[in-house]
């Protein structure tokens, strides 16, 4: 074994190690650069409970093959000897191997196949303060094993930035042990940048601000791969001695190696990195890093139901890991694109995925696990209820629960394959139709970013990469025939995508191929100088942004004929009514139509009469009663029953509101064999309206709201009801001769609104007090009549004179 160099985490692996011979659980607090990842695991093999495997978990495929080497590196071994790594793409372990790590997706797979563990003796979560849905997954499995099947397992979760009271919960209060670390001096420099300008050109300047200031390699946090491209650009021509390097998840292992290693003699590296180079890899003669404070997240919109990648504020923990680059192996100094105060609105930390995530690989996962209910595992927080709710009806949508909520087959054959449901259930549902090996090449590529380049369309991605004899292309295509398991071919690379997501299968809805309309509902939209606007159909696997016009970021045509087989099953006939208030009558049209596409529509001579019905039932609730051919009686009996129920709560209101809640009752049985609206006989819904009350509540009705009042003259005048000022009634003023008492309604709680007239029907007063018209201004108004009408008596005490509806000559 060769030589180590002496690293902080050395002067701690003794109480770490007693803690663990102690007890099962324990916790690991070191800063970055204090050497966890990479001497922990081996340090275990030396224990006497250490028979077995020691599986070292890590957040990326990058780390565990970095850590893997490094660890081999140390005993002057070759990776897949002692120390080993598995990941998807590549893996490296031996029959001898004792550690090795893993992402959490491999170990998943293998806690699934045996829960046991059989084998293991200690699992190590690397990095746990990233909360990555993988990774509280895995550690709550393994909690949940240990307790059920494997009290000796060891479980050790490691990271520089531990919320400690989290995480000593969810593992009975497991001892911690911290490794103060060596700490180089570090120099924080916040050159701030203008928001309004594009970052790329600013993050430029800065490099070449830095590389010519300070000593040493550079490091530059950037948010994602789109970015470093066009900072490359931005350098221009760099100095002769700088030797430019690409670091993040979609390029080869040889280049990604080269990143992580020391520059040759007379040179100095830039690196340009996502996320990846924050934590679990040390960079060799990195003093200066340049972070643009910058982040990409992936946030679940649940309203969409996407997944999109936001750009965001790093977290405070996030840009103090990645300052933390600059002073690993000498003093360094952190340049910042933001002002000093800005730091304190940055977010202390990154929020759990499992908070904001599509739940349906987790929740199928546990119910393969036997636990129906995720909460009841010990996560270090638990999957919020209405997200589960969520995951368990897509996952019903693929067939992979049942109505009880119960992993079906089909559920569990999804489970066996490290896919999101989607993809796996395409991939099931493609080697019974007899492609799966166009569902295999479909699943690399939308699994494995930047494989075969960036196009939109997937089938030029796939060309190329079939073309491609890079490590990474190879090592993808024995995936892809891993998962194929059968070499049939006869289906195309969009069949497979439109198994996956049919939601997402779209037509075009306008000639530039800008705008297409989804069998989900939703709208797309599509760079109109892509090859694929050309297309009438789309099989859509990838989108972002706002869900009322998603922006297309992966899709491959699709042929009708492709989509007419594949949806048999979804395809169905219609007949969409519609309504014109202006005639009152329905036109019917008749077609087929896939979830929110219509695929074929013509006018329908003969329409089923149940259609009909429904539609003139529907135009009802949409456009409102006034639409139905209302007699005035109806009308006027609906504003008595609403009046009546204003003053008696026993009595049901009879106004829009109240009879479109209840259509279905009295509406349905008029329209029955009818075509038009005008076809319902006006007095059929007058004796609708009485059936609707019923005898006793019509006669209260008919007590708090009569429909007339009957005048001293023996005349009767019909109450409007409806008027502004509440019940009203028109009469002369010499059929109220003799009245003293105002009339009332409402059970004498309200006055009539009393609207007074000449004998020529005009008006001359309206009260709601009769008594005090009569001893107050009727004196003016009588004088005035009697020149306009001498014929009529006009007394000067109205209220003892006899009411008369005759001219004086012809009551004398």
């Amino acid at each position: 074994m060769r030589t180590r160099p002496a690293l902080p985490i050395d002067d701690v692996l003794a109480g770490l190690k007693a803690a663990l011979r102690d007890g099962s659980r324990a916790l690991l607090v070191a800063p970055p650069g204090a050497g966890k990842t990479t001497r922990v695991a081996p340090a275990l093999l030396e224990e006497a409970w250490c028979n077995g495997q020691v599986l070292l978990l890590v957040p990326r495929r990058l780390a565990a093959r970095a850590a893997a080497e490094y660890m081999a590196r140390e005993r002057g071994e070759k990776p897949g000897e002692t120390i080993g790594y598995a990941t998807r793409l590549d893996s490296r372990v031996g029959r001898e191997s004792r550690v090795i790590a893993m992402t959490h997706g491999v170990y998943l797979s293998r806690l699934q196949s045996d829960p046991e563990l059989a084998g293991v003796s200690a699992v190590l979560f690397d990095e746990v303060h990233e909360r990555s849905l993988d990774s509280d997954l895995a550690l709550a499995l393994t909690l949940d094993a240990a307790v059920g099947l494997r009290p000796d397992l060891r479980i050790l979760p490691m990271s520089a930035t531990l919320d400690t009271e989290r995480f000593a919960r969810v593992l009975g209060d497991a001892p911690l042990t911290r490794s103060e670390g060596k700490s180089y001096p570090l120099t924080v420099v916040h050159a701030g940048r203008d928001a309004a300008q594009r970052l790329e050109p600013q993050m430029a300047s800065a490099i070449r601000k830095a590389l010519a200031e300070y000593d040493g390699s550079l490091l530059a946090f950037l948010p994602g791969v789109a970015e470093i491209e066009r900072t490359a650009d931005a350098l221009g021509k760099l100095p002769t001695d700088v030797v430019l390097h690409r670091l993040h998840g979609g390029i080869e292992p040889e280049v990604q190696r080269a990143a992580l290693a020391a520059p040759p003699p007379g040179t100095r590296k830039l690196v340009l990195a996502s996320a990846i180079a924050e934590t679990s890899l040390t960079l060799d003669d990195v003093r200066i890093v340049v972070d643009s404070g910058l982040a990409r997240r992936p946030r679940y919109d649940r309203g969409a139901g996407l997944t999109r990648l936001v750009t965001e504020r790093a977290s405070r923990a996030a840009v103090t890991q990645r300052a933390g680059r600059a002073a690993r192996q000498a003093p360094g100094v952190a340049i910042r694109l933001w002002e000093e105060a800005a730091t304190s609105s940055h977010p202390a930390h990154d929020p759990p995925e499992i908070l904001e995530a599509d739940l349906s690989s987790l929740l199928l996962t546990c119910l393969q696990w036997g636990e129906n209910d995720p909460a009841r595992l010990p996560f270090p927080d638990p999957p919020p209820a209405p997200a589960l709710a969520e995951a368990r009806q897509r996952l019903a949508r693929l067939g992979a629960i049942d109505g009880e909520g119960r992993i079906t087959a089909h559920g569990r054959a999804i489970g066996t394959i490290p896919l999101e449901p989607r993809l796996a259930h395409m991939l099931v549902e493609a080697r019974v139709r007899g492609f799966a090996q166009a569902a295999a090449d479909a699943a690399a590529l939308l699994t494995e970013r930047g494989l075969g380049g960036k196009e939109a369309d997937l089938e030029t991605r796939l060309r190329r990469w079939r073309s491609d004899r890079s490590p990474r292309a190879e090592a993808a295509r024995r995936m892809a025939a891993r998962w194929a398991k059968e070499s049939s071919n006869s289906g195309s690379l969009a069949e497979a995508i439109a198994l996956a997501f049919p939601d997402r299968l779209s037509r075009r809805r306008d000639p530039s191929g800008e705008h297409w309309q989804s069998v989900g509902g939703r709208g797309f939209r599509l760079d109109p100088t892509s090859p694929l606007a050309r297309s009438e159909w789309l099989a859509i696997a990838e989108v972002a942004g706002a869900a009322s016009g998603a922006r297309i970021l992966s899709a491959a045509a699709i042929e009708r004929t492709e989509v007419d087989t594949l949806f048999a099953a979804d395809i169905e006939s219609y007949t969409d009514v519609r309504f014109d208030p202006a005639t009152g009558a329905i036109s019917a049209t008749r077609g087929r139509r896939l979830g929110a596409i219509r695929l074929s529509s013509a006018p329908d001579p003969k329409p089923d009469q149940r259609a009909i019905e429904a539609g003139l039932l529907d135009a009802v609730k949409r456009h409102g009663l006034s639409v139905l051919p209302w007699s005035e009686s109806a009308i006027a009996l609906r504003q008595r029953a609403a009046f009546a129920a204003a003053h008696d709560a026993s009595i049901p209101p009879l106004d829009d509101s109240a009879l479109l809640q209840r259509a279905e009752e009295w509406l349905v049985p008029l329209l029955a064999g009818k075509r038009r609206l005008d076809m319902i006989e006006p007095s059929a819904l007058r004796n609708t309206l009485d059936g609707l009350l019923g005898y006793d509540v019509a006669r209260a009705v008919d007590r708090l709201a009569p429909t007339h009042l009957q005048s001293p003259a023996g005349s009767s005048h019909t109450i409007d009801y409806g008027a502004a000022g509440g019940p009203t009634v028109e009469v002369r003023a010499q059929a109220l001769y003799g009245l003293t008492s105002h009339p009332m309604v409402a059970g004498g709680r309200i006055p009539l609104t009393l609207a007074i007239t000449s004998p020529a029907h005009r008006p001359i007063q309206t009260t709601k007090d009769l008594p005090a018209f009569w001893s107050g201004s009727w004196k003016e108004v009588a004088k005035e009549m009697r020149g306009r009408y001498p014929k009529h008596p006009w007394p000067d005490d109205p209220a003892s004179a006899v009411p008369t509806l005759r001219t004086k000559r012809a009551s004398s």
